[in-house]
């Protein structure tokens, strides 16, 4: 299973998304010191129910609570855009 793969089904399985949508960037970042160690640069477009009510730190907490196991040893940098189905409605995603 690929990074990718596993923070898909870590997301999935925690927030149940709506949509899920993960970039690696990590290519961008070659020579970077979190690219040194081995750690990837992702960007995530997440829309959930799960986020209704809850703030943008709070939405942020959900996502790193999912993906502890990854966290500082496969994610390096993780940008996220976290938003409700009536906020992704909105804005026209």
């Amino acid at each position: 299973m690929t990074r990718l793969d596993r923070i898909h089904a870590l997301l999935t399985a925690g927030l149940e998304p709506k949509t899920l949508d993960i970039a690696d960037e990590s290519a961008m970042h070659a020579g970077h010191a979190g690219a040194a160690s081995g750690g990837g640069h992702y960007r995530l477009h997440l829309v959930s129910s799960r986020f209704e009510g809850v703030g943008k730190v709070g939405r942020h907490r959900l996502v790193y609570d999912c993906l502890r196991e990854m966290m500082q040893k496969d994610i390096h940098a993780l940008a996220m855009t976290l938003l409700t189905p009536d906020e992704a409605e909105k804005q026209g995603h």
